[in-house]
């Protein structure tokens, strides 16, 4: 098995990156973990009090539960990964099931933020964008796709999005095998990753 974690700031096209990847692999080879599923379970809060919640701290991740299902999948297990809803800021009740795979892609912001996420990967990766590519993605994204409005967005990016990137993510470079460029479509740094990951399935 070949874990690999893909993380860079938001909107920075961690997503067309893993599509890239993954659009090269047979369906039964390869699946992949979002960050975003193991957000904390803050049923215990009013919406009010979620909705004020810092998501882009790494205390906002359960990395215990994703660090333990990491290694039940390494072993072979299934394991049942929680659902999260950005709509209602919190884990639903549902869960998905998800098998072992020859390469399991763990993607998110703040997963080189840990020691013991980072010390599962065998390929760590970071997507660089400049800051005005990503506020302009996270705008279209969190309007269309998260009902948000665009001070809403615009606000959080001010209070904690840009600060929290530059104290816990764009420092996570350092810890990064492969850092791709994304403001335009990478094809050499992919292509690079397809290669180490054909080594490793055949």
């Amino acid at each position: 098995m070949l874990i690999i974690g893909i993380a860079g700031g938001t909107g920075c096209g961690k997503t067309t990156v893993v599509n890239q990847i993954v659009n090269e692999l047979h369906h039964e080879e390869v699946v992949v973990i979002s960050q975003d599923s193991y957000y904390k379970d803050l049923s215990h809060l009013s919406y009010e009090e979620r909705s004020k919640i810092n998501f882009d701290h790494p205390k906002a991740i359960d990395f215990d539960l994703l660090a333990e299902h990491l290694s039940q999948l390494k072993e072979g297990k299934t394991i049942a990964q929680p659902v999260y809803s950005f709509v209602k800021h919190n884990r639903t009740s549902d869960t998905l099931v998800t098998h072992p795979r020859k390469v399991m892609i763990v993607e998110g912001i703040l997963i080189l933020t840990h020691p013991d996420i980072r010390n599962l990967f065998d390929i760590k990766i970071f997507v660089h964008a400049d800051s005005d590519e990503r506020l302009i993605r996270r705008l279209k994204r969190d309007i269309h796709e998260r009902g948000r409005d665009l001070d809403e967005v615009l606000d959080r990016y001010q209070t904690t999005l840009k600060p929290m990137h530059d104290q816990f993510i764009e420092p996570t470079k350092e810890f990064a095998d492969i850092i791709i460029p994304n403001n335009r479509y990478n094809t050499v740094a992919v292509d690079i990753v397809r290669t180490i990951i054909n080594e490793n399935l055949t």
